[in-house]
């Protein structure tokens, strides 16, 4: 099931599930019950929004090695954690504003998230998936040169626009081997594939639940693999994972 986020003409927002025969609205909680309303809106005529509200998002650095290579850095012995703020967030199709005042090296980083599904906290790794909601593309756009100057990574991935999530939830899909790719301009620039998470997405959710509770909506985004680079205002960026869709976003 792809779950959506959007807001109508009539600025109602509303959950719904899509499909070939357009969005069709959903009542209800989607982290536990819900039910068809029977209204059914066209792609067309809707607005996509962020697909949750989360209260934090938490992201996973260096977990593909051959990023690790490429940043020159060692392989963590556990898994490197940091938040960008819920402010980060946009939506597919919304626009990366890039923060000339203050930077002028802007990176993306194409990356495959999961939504939290109910509270977690001491979760052990054989139960993790049962947290999961499904899953999602996710952008952890980088000022680098500020990631640089100021070693820690709260400015440096924290500005407004920062965090592209989207289009929608796949809440059926085995997150453990899934292709990635993220295209500048229609060149793709990474592809790798889930398989090579150093911290599965299980171990993510048990680690990060020992650290912090995770509420439900919460992002995790798992990392990224080798070929970020930079963006300038003009580009189009895309991440495609198989199974969820493309997220595109427009960088201004």
């Amino acid at each position: 099931m792809k779950i959506v986020r959007f807001e109508t003409q009539n600025r109602e927002v509303l959950y719904g599930t899509t499909g070939p025969d357009g969005i069709k609205e959903i009542r209800g909680d989607i982290f536990g019950k819900f039910e068809a309303s029977g209204r059914t809106f066209d792609a067309g005529e809707v607005r996509l929004l962020p697909p949750v509200v989360p209260s934090k998002i938490v992201a996973v650095g260096l977990n593909y090695s051959d990023h690790a290579a490429e940043m020159g850095r060692e392989l963590p012995e556990e898994p490197r954690l940091f938040i960008k703020p819920a402010t980060a967030l946009i939506a597919h199709g919304d626009k990366i504003i890039y923060p000339k005042h203050m930077s002028s090296h802007v990176d993306y980083e194409g990356e495959l998230a999961l939504i939290i599904k109910k509270k977690a906290r001491q979760v052990e790794e054989s139960y993790a998936l049962g947290y999961v909601l499904g899953y999602t593309c996710l952008n952890d756009v980088t000022a680098r040169d500020l990631q640089a100057k100021d070693i820690q990574f709260t400015r440096a991935k924290g500005f407004d626009t920062f965090a592209p999530v989207g289009p929608v939830v796949e809440t059926d899909l085995d997150p453990s081997d899934l292709e990635i790719s993220t295209y500048l301009n229609g060149e793709r620039k990474q592809h790798s594939s889930t398989r090579y998470l150093l911290f599965s997405v299980p171990k993510l959710v048990s680690f990060i639940s020992k650290v912090m509770t995770l509420l439900p909506g919460d992002i995790i985004s798992t990392g990224t693999p080798s070929g970020v680079g930079p963006m300038k205002p003009g580009d189009k960026v895309e991440v495609e994972i198989e199974g969820i869709g493309k997220l595109t976003n427009y960088v201004v």
